[in-house]
């Protein structure tokens, strides 16, 4: 009797230890926003302020979440007007889920071979060459037009004013000293973002009126063109529309392409002219009876639907929170999934086609799981075969079998500290989310991104034009659905999440981080779900993340089995890690900036969760 209670001892400390763990996630900084009427939550105060600003105008969640896009895209938080914005919008009138793909396109003589013709093995992270043509002043205004309800002018009435002269925030600024080197290269730029030419600190101060005149001219000229198609007496959505044709077939589009191509870059007017922001079908499955969608593989969205596929059979609630096997377990699901992304995931709307119903399919999923080795990471893990799931042959099998020789795979031993630093910061970069709700039923989830800081302005427009291209590969090797030519997309992180339970939203949640995503995601959706955490713990509470995926940025490396753990993991999770063949890193706060949306059918009320990592921010009524 004595021997088994002595044997049961070490099992029952790892379990309290564990459930301590699981605590003091459950403690957050910050709290639940509880709301009845309405909910915004962006990245910024001020931003959200513009959402809440809406609601008090009487419109629903799209109008706030497009006051919140363009508010943020005014503030550098961290985009532009010249970005791309990815959303996800349950329509309560149908009761379905709409996916907004408002991401830009490469443009004419953005080949493989031009940019293999410069020395470049991808397009370059900043500059002109970098730039895909502007998505999110399509994106939002289509997305007004159709299910807003006030007119543009409301929207982007505090915008404007913002453009006019606001207080810029510490980060920003010290973002724009921080890049001032590369900005000094953009005459626009320069004369945008250095309000101190020769001054030891030429970036604005902290809380300095940050003016941008062009913008703000920009921005009136959208508003003069949709009150004067409401003058000629045009509907309201014909009216936004209008304003969309100035920007994009306009005098607005003239400077744009004038500006573009002078500081170097390809930009024509015929790109603007015939692209198109698109609504769409999403994406899902279900988890444990809870539908979960994301947008289509154009981005990185349905690598977590991938993961959760995996992982449905196995009991993760009882090998812990966060316990060595928990995350092992997690981090295998995840380099299956990511490694299908980094060669099958592109452009939907040009050639070749997707295999995404066997990428999605349960059946492909157990086959994957069955590769994951439960006592150590397979740094080897590559991509799957999904054809046959969906009763097709692979035509891409040659690529396949010469897949990991493609990859740049930078180990962790040989790099210098500065190179891997810099790995760190491209592989987690960041933008904003926004978050929406009302009573109605109106749901918005929104990862926007593109045109941060450093940015190439174009020209007299104020807007500062994406760097998107880099997401693209010139090899088809690398990924034959992602190789950059002029009018295609490129495959994009950029990822927001809507969950139904009983046919009605359950969760709405997104975060910033590049490549972490969706890793962040995942473990949020588990937190909540196999965890019981509620939605502001769950935001908070300590994630993971792996580096064995093939960034999306810079030059595309992987480091596999590196892992980033938070500071406060126990020392016997760490050893265990490490003889999994794990390379350890640890974080302060690794859940990701997220926010989100939980819907209490029981009480008719929201809770809303907004991330403690930085200045994220919710209001609610």
């Amino acid at each position: 009797m004595s021997i088994v209670r002595n044997s049961l001892l070490p099992l029952l400390l790892i379990a309290s230890l564990l459930q301590a763990q699981l605590a003091s996630a459950q403690r957050p900084q910050k709290p639940v926003l509880h709301g009845r009427h309405w909910v915004a939550i962006t990245g910024k105060p001020m931003a959200a302020t513009t959402g809440a600003m809406m609601f008090q105008k009487g419109g629903n969640a799209v109008d706030a979440a497009a006051a919140m896009l363009a508010a943020t895209s005014t503030m550098w938080d961290v985009l532009s007007w010249g970005g791309e914005t990815q959303a996800l919008i349950y329509n309560p009138k149908t009761k379905k889920v709409i996916g907004l793909n408002a991401l830009g396109v490469a443009p004419s003589g953005a080949t493989a071979q031009y940019y293999r013709s410069k020395g470049m093995r991808y397009p370059p992270e900043h500059g002109p060459l970098a730039a895909v043509t502007p998505g999110t002043p399509g994106g939002l205004m289509l997305m007004l037009a159709e299910y807003g309800r006030l007119s543009l002018r409301d929207v982007l009435e505090p915008s404007i004013q913002m453009a006019d002269g606001y207080p810029i925030e510490k980060d920003t600024a010290d973002r724009i000293e921080r890049d001032k080197a590369l900005i000094k290269q953009w005459p626009y730029s320069r004369a945008v973002f250095l309000t101190h030419p020769g001054r030891s600190r030429e970036a604005p101060d902290p809380g300095e009126i940050f003016r941008q005149p062009d913008l703000a001219a920009m921005l009136r000229k959208l508003v003069q063109a949709e009150q004067h198609a409401l003058a000629e007496g045009k509907s309201r959505r014909d009216a936004i529309m209008a304003a969309y044709d100035r920007f994009y077939r306009g005098d607005i589009a003239q400077e744009l392409v004038r500006s573009t191509r002078e500081q170097g870059g390809l930009i024509a007017l015929g790109d603007l002219a015939t692209w198109r922001p698109r609504l769409e079908e999403p994406v899902s499955v279900t988890y444990k009876g809870i539908e979960v969608y994301k947008l289509r593989e154009w981005t990185q969205g349905p690598a977590m639907l991938q993961a959760l596929n995996i992982l449905e059979p196995l009991d993760l609630k009882s090998m812990g929170y966060n316990s060595a096997r928990y995350v092992h377990t997690v981090y295998q699901a995840m380099s299956l999934a990511f490694a299908d992304r980094d060669f099958y995931y592109g452009d939907i709307y040009a050639g070749p086609k997707e295999p995404i119903r066997g990428l999605l399919s349960k059946d492909y999923a157990r086959a994957r799981a069955k590769l994951i080795r439960p006592d150590r990471n397979d740094p080897e893990i590559g991509p799957g075969d999904p054809y046959p799931y969906q009763g097709g042959r692979n035509p891409f099998r040659s690529l396949l079998q010469n897949w990991h020789r493609t990859g740049t795979g930078a180990e962790e031993r040989s790099a210098p500290p500065s190179a891997l630093l810099k790995f760190k910061e491209t592989f987690r970069a960041g933008t904003t989310t926004i978050e929406a709700a009302d009573a109605e039923g109106w749901v918005v989830s929104i990862t926007p991104s593109g045109g941060w800081v450093p940015a190439v302005i174009a020209g007299r427009t104020g807007v500062g034009l994406s760097q998107r291209a880099q997401s693209f590969v010139t090899d088809p090797g690398e990924n034959p659905f992602n190789v950059i030519a002029p009018g295609r997309q490129p495959r994009v992180t950029l990822t927001p999440t809507m969950a139904l339970k009983s046919g009605q939203p359950f969760l709405s949640f997104a975060v910033q981080g590049g490549d972490t995503q969706d890793q962040n995601l995942l473990q949020y959706f588990l937190n909540v779900v196999e965890f019981g955490m509620n939605v502001q713990q769950a935001a908070e509470a300590a994630n993971f993340n792996s580096y064995q995926m093939r960034a999306s940025f810079g030059d595309h490396e992987s480091q596999p089995g590196r892992l980033l753990l938070n500071d406060q993991t126990p020392a016997w999770v760490r050893d265990e890690l490490k003889k999994m063949g794990y390379t350890l890193t640890f974080g302060e706060r690794t859940s990701g900036p997220i926010n989100a949306i939980f819907f209490d059918r029981e009480h008719g009320s929201f809770w809303g969760g907004s991330s403690n990592h930085g200045d994220d921010y919710g209001v609610v009524w």
